[in-house]
């Protein structure tokens, strides 16, 4: 869901340059490796935002993910799987932003976990390693600026080549 669904390194972004009167941007992010490493330094110092409420309420959905994830719907069961249990806030928030943007996605196909090692299926779309290495389907690497040095998966880089792939 995160960083595939929700865009929310962008959210993260802007209230980490909120909160330590930074300037970063998304963009640069994914161009600068140098300065990626600086964000991080920053973003370890200061991330309690995570667990604060309100902070997974209004994440901005990602590009064209409504439409093409629709139509995942009309073609495959499609499960929306979070680890969203190391924020306690975030189940609420996520399952209220899900109904808001996602509202073909019923709470049947909504599974919230600590880690998604248990979860089978044919594919899983994420943006963290930890999450596909140890998946025992077809992983499939969404990129984000955290993951852009990670090699040794198939990756897509948004909806639009998921769509391409899937549909």
């Amino acid at each position: 869901m995160d960083d595939v669904m929700a865009d929310t390194t962008r959210k993260i972004v802007s209230v980490l340059n909120h909160r330590m009167g930074k300037q970063y941007t998304f963009e640069e992010l994914e161009a600068n490796a140098a300065l990626r490493q600086s964000f991080y330094a920053d973003y370890q110092k200061d991330n309690a935002f995570l667990w604060e409420p309100g902070f997974f309420s209004d994440i901005p959905v990602m590009p064209n993910a409504q439409a093409v994830v629709k139509s995942l719907c009309d073609h495959y069961e499609v499960f929306v799987v979070s680890a969203a249990t190391e924020f306690p806030h975030s189940l609420k928030e996520k399952m209220d932003w899900l109904k808001a943007h996602f509202p073909f996605i019923s709470w049947t196909h909504t599974v919230f976990c600590g880690h998604k090692y248990m979860i089978q299926a044919d594919y899983l779309i994420d943006d963290h390693e930890r999450n596909l290495k140890t998946f025992t389907g077809e992983p499939i690497l969404f990129s984000a600026p955290h993951n852009l040095h990670l090699i040794g998966y198939d990756r897509v880089k948004d909806w639009s080549e998921v769509a391409a792939r899937f549909l």
